[in-house]
């Protein structure tokens, strides 16, 4: 099956007044076409680092990571921002809405930077709208949705560009338990449906969701 990401030996080191802080050592990770990958790990285990690589929005201090087969480890930020907006939708605990926006519009924000049809991204947004259960809500500003209904939102925000790679990080700390579940069934809905998630998470009940859970600490992969 196809590799959508591999890490090899990846390290980062930040460096404040002198001190280096290993944050990440030498982790190799590969993550398959397809699957659903829990990173699970405590505050300070390094999972955020980890995910900031793998969401190109960090590169390592050394080792490589190929997306999609290619090496993507050094390349400078305008290259990476590309790639991003190309290959990866991105969901937060913090739902990141433009509270000016409305939620159709909120799902639209990323084609604004795709080279394809704006018309056929229009046209899509309102099929996601419709697959979240959220059509009638497609006028309402954020602040009229429940925060479930924001999170749908940025969930479909993440999907309008069919990206090769979903990656959730910590998508369900801001909702109740209930909330929560009906969230990770649109994950595993999603994933059903083929596409490559990467969850981050410290709760072993989210991570549940997943196929395969890695566990990291210390900025290494245990498991």
């Amino acid at each position: 099956m196809k590799e959508v990401i591999k890490l090899q030996k990846i390290t980062k080191i930040y460096q404040t007044a002198g001190i280096k802080t290993y944050a990440l050592r030498g982790i190799d990770l590969t993550v398959h076409e397809g699957e659903f990958v829990a990173i699970m790990g405590a505050s300070g285990s390094g999972k955020t680092t980890l995910m900031n690589i793998i969401g190109c929005l960090d590169t390592p201090t050394s080792g490589k990571y190929y997306l999609l087969g290619n090496d993507v480890s050094q390349l400078d930020d305008d290259k990476l921002s590309q790639i991003r907006n190309e290959y990866i939708g991105f969901v937060f605990q913090q739902f990141f809405l433009i509270p000016y926006l409305t939620a159709y519009e909120n799902i639209l924000v990323p084609a604004l930077y795709s080279k394809t049809n704006f018309a056929e991204k229009e046209k899509k947004a309102e099929e996601i709208l419709k697959m979240l259960g959220l059509y009638n809500r497609k006028n309402n500003k954020p602040s009229q949705l429940s925060g479930g209904q924001q999170q749908r939102i940025a969930i479909g925000r993440a999907l309008i560009n069919d990206p090769k790679l979903i990656l959730a990080d910590e998508p369900t700390g801001a909702l109740d338990s209930k909330t929560a579940e009906e969230i990770m069934n649109i994950f595993v809905e999603l994933n059903r449906k083929g596409r490559t998630i990467i969850l981050i998470t410290h709760d072993p009940k989210v991570a549940s969701y997943a196929h395969r859970i890695v566990k990291i600490s210390d900025g290494q992969i245990t498991t």
